[in-house]
């Protein structure tokens, strides 16, 4: 039987965040597989009480005998985020250059895992063989420390899976774009390029590091009071470029929230950030004048619980801001947080605190290659095949369109689920679906997206709640009803809704027989939908009901 060469996606395709990528080799029966990355998206307003959501590994569940390893690409939550919550029903191998090791490792140590025996360090620019799976790593930029894009060997021909990446000439901490080992893969022949689409719409190049180190300076040495910079903590090189710009001020710079010393600490770890101020303790940071001093915080989004939203809530124990300080959200807002953060900014106006962010100023450039990053990509790469992921479906049919513009022969448009056949010299084809969806992190444990915890907390969020105790004594009467709810509007006319449930609930305990306990069933299924009728017409909400009954 002909073997062949699949990809599939979990995560990824169709949407930006929760990457997850499939890959195997073998006949129709015996295939081996590998995982490339297994990230995270984080959920909105619409669901309640979830803040994470991976993607469902249930197709791979009955084939992890058959699976070589994890290959993570870099450290971004969206490529990692997942593997702490899904490795445990795999317990296979992960790859991963030095840094993002660490920071997976800190995520199962905070688990009580030791996955110290199951992950394996590989070298800048190095080399696994898995099977019939070659790989070699191939150092890119980004906008955190050693991404990564792999050059996937197999008897098929080779893939370049590029991760996340952009050309940036002055990365500034980190290697550039291997730019002779791209050519060197391309000339050998590439028969699919996996391919980062986020900003294909976007014209020109992405940008470097050091022109936004060049402007930051400038912003920063005009300030004449404290100065608060809130940046993604996994952006090392933002952060280098705070701790630049502080020394050429003359101020100290302190990190304020867990994710930053994480961030640091790991950077510090691998041999990065060696040459920078050392940060004074946020305890201490009281003792320096607000003219010389630099906070660099989480919470770029708005999070609730990040540093930033709890300074401008007042609710940080350390760092406060005053008339005159100067705040600067030197990221990109995230499409999905625009409410949360377009609300912390006004209350930072409010308090008249100047304000500065991409809208205003150059403070930040994107680690997602634009077109001409793309161009030049294609030239080196000169794939025979692109398959875009990372990005919205907009995204995918943009890249394929500008596939065509660069003369690739084939691109195929895919989504999550799709199994793929990667073929030599001709185009890729969907073959098949796998099952995929969603999972949901519900407190610390995953559930399905159709859960009845999530369905029951929409629920009550857009409805409140009801609670009716029915009290039935052993002679068979009915005692009054024990009524109670919550997250229901109230006013004059709604205040009589007690007295119509309790006249409600009599009448239909007279319509059963009571003593009969075959009867309960249907007797508070009967209450349950008459309650929220008459809360529907009461108050135009269906509040989520509990019947208890109760025999005294």
């Amino acid at each position: 039987m002909n073997n062949e060469l699949i990809f599939c996606p979990l995560g990824g395709a169709g949407e930006i965040g929760m990457n997850m990528n499939l890959y195997a080799y073998g006949s129709e029966n015996n295939k081996k597989w590998i995982i490339v990355d297994m990230g995270v998206t984080f959920a909105d307003d619409s669901i309640p009480g979830i803040d994470l959501i991976y993607p469902d590994p249930g197709f791979l569940l009955d084939k992890k005998n058959d699976l070589l390893g994890i290959v993570l690409t870099h450290a971004h939550e969206d490529h990692i985020g997942a593997v702490a919550h899904i490795w445990p029903l795999l317990n296979c191998d992960i790859y991963a250059t030095p840094f993002t090791a660490i920071l997976i490792e800190e995520k199962f140590r905070e688990k009580k895992i030791d996955i110290s025996k199951k992950i394996k360090i590989v070298k800048l620019n190095g080399n696994i063989s898995l099977g019939p799976f070659n790989i070699d790593f191939v150092t890119l930029t980004h906008s955190i420390l050693e991404p990564n894009g792999l050059s996937i060997k197999t008897p098929i021909g080779t893939i370049l899976h590029t991760g996340d990446w952009k050309i940036d000439p002055n990365p500034l901490i980190g290697k550039n774009v291997d730019e002779k080992k791209l050519k060197s893969i391309g000339q050998k022949g590439v028969v699919a390029m996996i391919c980062d689409s986020t900003n294909v719409l976007n014209p020109g190049r992405a940008g470097s590091e050091l022109s936004v180190r060049e402007s930051l300076l400038n912003i920063i040495d005009k300030q004449k009071k404290r100065i608060i910079v809130t940046s993604f903590a996994s952006n090392v090189a933002r952060m280098e470029t705070i701790f630049y710009c502080a020394k050429k001020t003359g101020r100290s710079i302190c990190l304020v929230g867990r994710s930053m010393h994480r961030i640091y600490k790991a950077a510090k770890q691998c041999g990065y950030l060696s040459d920078v101020l050392e940060p004074i303790d946020v305890r201490d940071s009281s003792k320096i004048n607000r003219s010389k001093i630099i906070f660099l915080c989480t919470g770029s989004q708005g999070e609730p619980m990040g540093a930033m939203s709890r300074i401008v809530d007042e609710t940080h124990p350390d760092v406060f801001m005053e008339e005159g300080d100067t705040v600067i959200f030197s990221s990109k807002m995230i499409p999905g947080n625009e409410k949360k953060l377009y609300h912390l900014q006004n209350q930072i106006v409010k308090k008249n605190i100047n304000l500065i962010t991409e809208e205003n100023a150059f403070v930040h450039v994107s680690g997602h290659p634009n077109r001409d990053d793309l161009k030049d990509m294609y030239s080196w790469i000169k794939p025979n095949c692109v398959i875009p992921v990372h990005g919205e479906h907009r995204h995918l049919k943009e890249q394929i369109s500008f596939a065509k513009e660069m003369q690739v022969p084939f691109s195929l448009q895919i989504e999550n689920g799709d199994i793929i056949k990667i073929n030599p010299k001709k185009n890729a084809e969907i073959i098949d679906k796998a099952p995929s969806g969603k999972m949901f992190l519900d407190g610390n444990i995953g559930v399905s997206s159709d859960s009845l915890s999530v369905k029951e907390r929409k629920n009550l969020s857009l409805n409140g709640y009801l609670e009716i105790t029915l009290i039935i004594t052993n002679t068979g009467k009915v005692k009054k009803p024990v009524i109670s709810f919550k997250g229901v509007p109230k006013n004059e006319q709604s205040d009589g809704i007690i007295f119509d449930l309790e006249d409600m609930i009599l009448s239909t305990c007279k319509t059963f027989s009571i003593n009969n306990k075959n009867q309960e069933k249907n007797l508070t299924e009967t209450i349950k939908q008459n309650s929220r009728k008459i809360f529907r017409e009461k108050t135009g909400k269906k509040p989520y009901t509990n019947i208890n009954l109760v025999r005294i």
